[in-house]
């Protein structure tokens, strides 16, 4: 199912990722106490619609280290920072200290 970019990126700047400076469609997760991640994902901007294609959004799951089905309950809310966090941790995506 496809989503729409604003939810994406506004769902992505409430659950710890900061867009680019510069670069809105770039975002990269802070951990919660503050560390800057590898972890990252950008959002298409060339193609002209608002909606994202299942594609990208399969692209932008993996970039984040979640499955799809997590991805679109991280921008439908129900998959939490803290629990976003606990799943990276989880699969060495971030490591803590």
């Amino acid at each position: 199912m496809p989503l729409e970019r604003r939810d994406v990126e506004r769902a992505l700047l409430k659950k710890g990722f900061q867009s680019k400076e510069g670069n809105h469609h770039f975002f990269t997760y802070v951990t919660l106490s503050g560390k800057k991640s590898t972890v990252y994902t950008k959002t298409s901007h060339g193609t002209g619609h608002s909606t994202l294609p299942d594609n990208l959004v399969s692209a932008m799951s993996g970039q984040c280290g979640l499955t799809n089905n997590q991805f679109k309950q991280l921008v439908a809310c129900p998959l939490t920072q803290i629990h976003l966090e606990k799943i990276l941790l989880e699969t060495g995506r971030i490591k803590l200290g």
